[in-house]
């Protein structure tokens, strides 16, 4: 591991809170895919399993910042606990339901008892800030937080698929609750690290949703439609794998679009940048809609595969990037929500990008279906023009706010 990383963890509790983090962010990429194998094996109904998938994903983008606003006011301990507890007892309804055959609304009720899960990562970021805030390692602490998300979903969905399909159906979902309950246990039990609450900031200045900021809400509009791209790219990648007489390759060419992503990640956390990262923010995001073109040209599987790994290469120095602007344009005491707003994006769009490449593949084919991701990206890139004036203008350095622009910035990190 580079010097830079190594150094990162040096700091007293860093190795737990970011082992359990990752024991916790698996269930991200195994629930939904499991889910869907669960459901589509018992039941054999694919409509329904796609249906309590996106229910899933839904009822997290509506809880998710809600989670994190009493996180922010009460801490992680006080808050994550009990959400996990529900999200388990959901999860445990559904694998139950699924496997006696109880009613269809009763598995539509515990897949959004699920969306109570926290987000693990914003949490892990939120403890980095925390440690590292207005130092250079704290560039490094994002880069690796976003290496680990991609090694999650590289190896998340193998993992889940594979145990439903080789041993029991409920075995892909059964096994991803219990790295829920083991990671946000673990996490909440090391107190030293935690961030601590801002109860009063409900009721002053802090008070109010962190989407009150004009800057997150360009930076989460634009995740919307990135949320799109990824969406699309998946189902799309699956249907024109099929097309070519090879499904099963599907998995491994999307882990190679994650494997772009780690690459990249860990490369931008060795480097140092001056200046503001708004425009290096703006330039990821065109990076990420100019290399969604070259995906209408595929012909086959080799090709698809090599497009992905470039076009995976803009992904993770983007969402750094991004988590970093977050601190300049919502207040300190409402980070954890700020970041979580960033996932929410993400999920409503890939719900989105997953539904309307769907229905221009049975329109039209795969091939066509790379469209959707290609339209998605140049919407993120008007949105990103469209909304960078707000970008430039973060909130003002305040006692319970995250702060800081123009000569703090440039001798700081991106």
């Amino acid at each position: 591991m580079p010097s830079p990383y190594r150094a990162l963890f040096a700091a007293p509790g860093s190795k737990g809170f970011s082992a359990a983090g990752f024991l916790g962010r698996m269930p991200l990429s195994m629930m939904g895919i499991g889910v869907v194998t669960m459901v589509s094996q018992l039941t054999g109904r694919y409509g329904l399993a796609g249906a309590l998938s996106a229910t899933m994903a839904l009822a997290a983008a509506v809880a998710g910042p809600q989670v994190s606003r009493l996180v922010d006011q009460y801490g992680q301990r006080r808050v994550l606990r009990p959400a996990t507890l529900v999200a388990l007892a959901s999860a445990a309804g559904l694998l139950c339901a699924a496997h006696f055959g109880w009613p269809d609304w009763s598995l539509y009720v515990f897949s959004a008892g699920i969306g109570c899960v926290p987000s693990v990562g914003a949490m892990i970021r939120a403890r980095w800030a925390a440690l590292y805030r207005d130092t250079p390692q704290l560039h490094t602490a994002y880069s690796f937080e976003s290496v680990v998300d991609e090694v999650c979903f590289i190896f998340g969905p193998i993992i889940s698929i594979g145990l439903s399909t080789a041993w029991f159906p409920e075995a892909g979902p059964l096994l991803a609750a219990c790295f829920l309950a083991v990671g946000v246990f673990w996490l909440t039990s090391q107190r030293a690290t935690e961030p601590a609450p801002h109860p009063r900031e409900r009721h002053g200045e802090g008070g109010g949703s962190a989407l009150r900021s004009p800057g997150l809400q360009v930076l989460v509009a634009t995740f919307v439609a990135t949320g799109a791209i990824f969406g699309a790219v998946d189902v799309v990648t699956v249907a024109f794998a099929d097309e070519q007489g090879h499904k099963g390759a599907a998995s491994v060419v999307l882990a190679l679009y994650a494997a772009g992503s780690c690459v990249a990640g860990l490369v931008f956390g060795l480097l140092r940048f001056k200046g503001a990262p708004e425009p290096r923010w703006l330039l990821g995001i065109c990076a990420m809609a100019v290399s969604m073109i070259p995906l209408l040209l595929v012909g086959n599987l080799p090709f698809l595969a090599a497009a992905l790994f470039v076009a995976g290469l803009s992904i993770a120095p983007t969402m750094i990037t991004t988590m970093s602007l977050i601190e300049q344009h919502v207040p300190r005491a409402q980070l954890t929500e700020g970041m979580t707003w960033i996932s929410t994006g993400l999920a409503v769009g890939v719900a989105l990008g997953s539904s309307v490449a769907g229905w221009v593949i049975d329109a039209a084919g795969a091939q066509a279906g790379y469209g959707v991701p290609a339209v998605s990206g140049a919407v993120a890139v008007a949105v990103g023009f469209l909304g960078y004036r707000r970008l430039k203008r973060p909130v003002p350095r305040r006692g319970g706010t995250v702060e800081h622009h123009s000569e703090r910035q440039e001798r700081h990190v991106a």
